[in-house]
């Protein structure tokens, strides 16, 4: 695995991000009949708070993003993004697996959603998300913190 941190987003971040998420949700949304190159980073800026956002980097380089957005009943994941040479190298596994961590120690639920056929949901569901609601294009999925280990 790649040698990478994590650091805090900024407003100044908002555009690289907006590109990422055209480029990793692109062959996704096309399949599923609702791509619009404008429309998929303005989504992005729309929503886009950096108070609940990390960014990723390998070395000193923009590689990806995750945001962890305190609702009423739940963290929503959200703007997970990872360049496409960097999916598979465990990266993902290794940031997911942090932020769900820290939602297991604060007895947090985690929502997400996913879109149709997207090979993330496969990494979702290995960390224990399942499935709550989904439509034509969008799968909703959440995860019951799980229960604290003893101590020995």
């Amino acid at each position: 695995m790649a040698d990478w941190r994590m650091r805090p987003a900024s407003m100044a971040d908002v555009e690289t991000v907006a590109e990422l998420r055209a480029v990793v949700l692109r062959a996704d949304l096309e399949r599923l009949g609702r791509y619009d190159e404008r429309r998929v980073r303005q989504r992005l800026r729309d929503g886009f708070a950096p108070a609940h956002t990390q960014v990723i980097e390998v070395g000193d380089a923009f590689a990806g993003c995750v945001s962890l957005r305190p609702a009423a009943d739940a963290h929503w994941l959200e703007h997970f993004y990872l360049a496409t040479h960097l999916q598979g190298s465990g990266i993902g596994t290794a940031v997911l697996r942090g932020l769900l961590d820290r939602c297991d120690r604060d007895g947090t639920v985690v929502r997400l959603n996913v879109l149709q056929g997207s090979r993330a949901r496969r990494l979702y569901e290995r960390h224990g998300f399942t499935l709550e609601t989904e439509d034509p294009v969008d799968v909703f999925m959440v995860r019951q913190p799980a229960p604290a280990v003893p101590d020995r």
